[in-house]
């Protein structure tokens, strides 16, 4: 029985852990964020609808997964799937404010969460008090 306790801990706390972390980044030029993504295709016009949040100081001059270097002053994100170089229009759905963002990076995003916004787009759309807030994603002609 002992065993089977501590075995349960074991997995009771790995699942904790793993609960806790933050959004990863990729920074080794890779262009997927765990998987194969190069059948996903977006059109100018679609839309999707998710939960956004963002990241600033931390990741502030380093780089990211598309080489350039992060600047939490530049209108840019980060998604799992969002192909690198695209512009998406994100829509706070809460105040109805939008900003139009690069995406130049990568993440693993919490279950709902499909983009990590820049400190600059997310003050643009005014959710730094929230810092999570349901947004509609745009799919820009690049």
């Amino acid at each position: 029985m002992n065993k089977y306790f501590n075995l349960l801990i074991f997995f009771a706390a790995a699942v904790s852990v793993a609960g806790c972390s933050g959004a990863l980044r990729y920074q080794n030029g890779s262009d997927s964020a765990g998987g194969n993504n190069e059948d996903i295709t977006f059109t100018a016009g679609e839309s999707y609808e998710t939960v956004a949040t963002y990241y600033a100081d931390y990741y502030h001059g380093r780089a990211t997964s598309s080489g350039e270097i992060y600047d939490r002053e530049k209108l840019t994100a980060a998604s799992p799937f969002i192909p690198l170089k695209t512009y998406v229009k994100v829509t706070n759905l809460k105040n109805g404010k939008s900003v139009v963002v690069r995406v130049n990076d990568r993440c693993i995003c919490k279950s709902e969460k499909a983009i990590d916004l820049s400190f600059a787009a997310a003050r643009e759309i005014d959710m730094i008090r929230d810092g999570v807030v349901p947004v509609r994603i745009d799919f820009k002609d690049n």
